[in-house]
């Protein structure tokens, strides 16, 4: 049994009778988009973990791509009806977005088992531990021999718009150079299954010999990693051209 962001208004709070829960099924998976309090954030999703596994995609409040003015959603969707529909409930139905193209991905949407979103975001909550990380959607019952607590929240970042499953990797740098500069570094990933964009991983004072570890949500799973692309660019002109280089670049993937 598949939630896709239930109520929040009238079933928040309730007893397990009135609302969604795991014990209405043999196996109950939830995503969670659009969990901020009703009051005064208007979140329609209710916020607590109530199924075997709780999906909370972006931190399970506010969805990428949803913070667009009403009229930029009504032009770049199907019609003015979906526009403004989802205009006023963007979150609350990006949950069945996310389930749609999860079908279409099978080994996309994975879901990082983690306290919260906060620590989510550092390298606490990666890669996936020994069993693996479930995937969100469709195919999250192929975890469900693997469930060990008494509930698991599981977290993730998606696109802003369709497609929107993201493949994560971690990024180690180790920076060479003589001297250190200010400006920003960029790594584009090439792969036996496509190649990302560029994603800045670093920004401000770059020091050689420094190593730095960031994130990179990919737009598509590259398979086997065959070539890095590392640029970096001054903030502003510097007439003694310092040069900088990579010592090393390591590429870790969340699923193995």
């Amino acid at each position: 049994l598949s939630g896709l962001d239930p109520a929040q208004p009238y079933f928040q709070g309730t007893s397990i009778e009135v609302r969604l829960d795991k014990s209405d099924a043999e196996f109950v998976d939830i995503i969670h988009t659009d969990s901020a309090p009703t009051i005064p954030h208007l979140g329609f999703g209710i916020s607590p973990a109530i199924g075997h596994l709780d999906f909370y995609p972006n931190g399970g409040k506010q969805m990428p791509g949803c913070g667009k003015n009403p009229v930029s959603q009504i032009v770049d969707l199907d019609g003015i009806w979906e526009g403004t529909r989802d205009f006023v409930a963007c979150n609350h139905l990006r949950s069945y977005k996310y389930y749609s193209d999860s079908i279409i991905y099978p080994d996309g949407f994975l879901g990082y088992p983690c306290a919260s979103y906060d620590i989510f975001e550092t390298e606490n909550c990666f890669p996936c531990p020994k069993e693996g990380c479930p995937n969100m959607g469709h195919f999250a019952d192929k975890f469900k021999g693997k469930i060990k607590n008494d509930f698991l929240k599981l977290y993730l970042n998606t696109g802003e718009a369709k497609d929107f499953a993201l493949w994560r990797y971690k990024v180690t740098v180790t920076l060479s150079g003589k001297r250190k500069v200010t400006g920003y570094v960029n790594i584009a990933l090439y792969g036996s299954g496509g190649n990302t964009r560029q994603h800045q991983i670093i920004k401000g004072t770059l020091q050689p010999d420094n190593t730095y570890i960031s994130f990179i949500d990919a737009e598509v799973n590259i398979g086997t990693v065959t070539k890095v692309k590392f640029l970096w660019n001054n903030k502003q002109l510097n007439p003694t051209f310092p040069k900088l280089g990579a010592a090393t670049i390591t590429v870790q993937t969340g699923a193995n």
